[in-house]
């Protein structure tokens, strides 16, 4: 004879539902902390070429992005199909290249101002020559840490179009 008696109409509780609403917040408040929002909106066209040489940058807060290209769709009507250069949502001339970048890099930290990296994202139709004058305006400044932004891939793949 046993000593344990099962109860065989009895069923199982619930499950509570009272932290529910805790658990949803918590979640909420972790993404709502974590998540970084994009600081430009890209006015160029920018089809980017493929290298097979490529690392990946891991300081996001440490680069001052440059945007090469033709302006896109609303912007072509107004500016023309010649590329042009944008730095922080704002369209600039070759000659205003060093005084944005150094404004670009007094908001930035003051620890961080000395490895700050400038990125250069060239749409892979544009011309060589304003890459060159971007980069001498830039040597001018003595911005000298600069990193072309492509993607990984075959590089024959440039020479098509």
């Amino acid at each position: 004879m046993s000593k344990f008696k099962f109860k065989k109409n009895e069923k199982t509780p619930e499950v509570s539902t009272a932290s529910l609403p805790d658990i949803v917040f918590m979640l909420l408040f972790f993404f709502m902390t974590v998540t970084v929002m994009k600081d430009d909106s890209l006015k160029v066209v920018n089809e980017l070429p493929n290298a097979t040489e490529v690392k990946k940058l891991e300081k996001k807060d440490r680069i001052i992005t440059i945007y090469i290209g033709k302006p896109a769709k609303p912007f072509d009507e107004v500016l023309g199909e010649q590329p042009k250069i944008q730095i922080n949502d704002s369209f600039i001339s070759i000659s205003d290249v060093g005084a944005k970048v150094l404004e670009a890099i007094n908001n930035k930290p003051e620890a961080i101002r000395g490895f700050v990296t400038i990125s250069l994202k060239v749409d892979k139709k544009a011309s060589m020559g304003l890459v060159d004058d971007v980069k001498e305006e830039l040597r001018k400044i003595n911005a000298l840490k600069i990193n072309y932004t492509t993607y990984e891939g075959d590089t024959l793949k440039n020479l098509e179009d």
